[in-house]
């Protein structure tokens, strides 16, 4: 009888009660949570990142947003352009017993104007140490740390105005003059920012600033650790990834995608898109170009399919 008991014990299957858990698992879960409380959705990371600008964070991730290096600006001409075109600056420092032309009274005048300029006179060994030995002509402008964006925040201002965001995104551009421009058009055709990454592109300098005729100052420009990684975010927050190329597979007129949601990704003019990035894209696009040109700079590029896109969305 014991040898009995001993081989009924051995018998496979479930010999207890489920406890209520098969009952259970029949039940409903309740109402599907609100959007903000989802995890991964796009309008919880919209969310996150108004909580973390109301909290005022300081602290910054590594390789997420955070500030640039501080900038000289060097010689006459370039001080006065930068001064005109509204380029932020912190110190004017000017030489001492400096021929007072009529750059650098211009120059002076446009610092006192604007308020918030430190004007510091400096021996021409100081200016020369502090420029490396460039041919300063007496005038030296400190430019101060871009503060660059978070990627979430471009997201988050764009659902904070109540509109799909619309973001460009720039792939091994090297030209601050064409970040600039970009910046000019995402702000003219209501763009909500512009996305670059952090290693072998061009950052928000006194060249971008000025190219961007004063539009750096209303439109942010984030910075990503890796761009790859970046557009695969906005992806599963349900963004489409537009990506320009000269063989892509529709025209720019005729992709729905641009009326919606959007990043739009430029590459550089010679390579244009890496292989990792254009992977990434949903889509890749051509701008038809019947006068046989073989390429669009960066900034010209993005200027006519942020047009499309506005046009789109009327």
């Amino acid at each position: 009888m014991a040898a009995n008991n001993r081989r009924m014990s051995g018998k496979k299957g479930a010999q207890v009660g489920s406890g209520g858990q098969r009952r259970k698992g029949l039940e409903g879960k309740g109402p599907t949570p609100p959007a903000e409380m989802r995890k991964g959705h796009v309008k919880q990371r919209a969310a996150n990142a108004r909580t973390r600008r109301a909290q005022g964070r300081t602290a910054t991730p590594r390789g997420r947003g955070g500030k640039g290096t501080s900038e000289l600006v060097v010689g006459r001409n370039p001080v006065v352009e930068a001064l005109r075109g509204g380029v932020p600056a912190s110190t004017l420092y000017v030489q001492q017993f400096i021929d007072n032309d009529e750059r650098v009274r211009e120059a002076l005048h446009l610092a006192a104007e604007r308020g918030g300029i430190h004007l510091m006179e400096a021996p021409r060994p100081e200016l020369d140490r502090m420029t490396d030995g460039l041919n300063h002509q007496g005038l030296v402008l400190q430019v101060p740390p871009y503060e660059y964006a978070h990627a979430e925040d471009l997201v988050a201002a764009a659902y904070d105005a109540g509109e799909d965001p619309l973001i460009v995104a720039l792939d091994g551009v090297t030209d601050p003059r064409n970040l600039g421009a970009v910046v000019r058009s995402a702000s003219a055709f209501g763009g909500h920012g512009v996305l670059v990454p952090e290693r072998r592109a061009a950052g928000m300098t006194a060249g971008a600033w000025k190219t961007s005729a004063g539009a750096a100052a209303r439109t942010p420009v984030a910075r990503a650790t890796n761009l790859t990684r970046a557009l695969e975010a906005y992806k599963k927050a349900g963004i489409a990834i537009v990506g320009l190329a000269a063989d892509g597979e529709a025209e720019v007129a005729d992709v729905a995608a641009l009326s919606g949601p959007v990043v739009i990704v430029v590459g550089s003019e010679g390579k244009g898109l890496s292989r990792l990035v254009g992977e990434t894209c949903d889509v890749r696009v051509r701008i038809p170009m019947p006068g046989g040109a073989e390429s669009l700079n960066a900034g010209v590029a993005a200027g006519i399919v942020l047009y499309q896109a506005a046009q789109s969305r009327r």
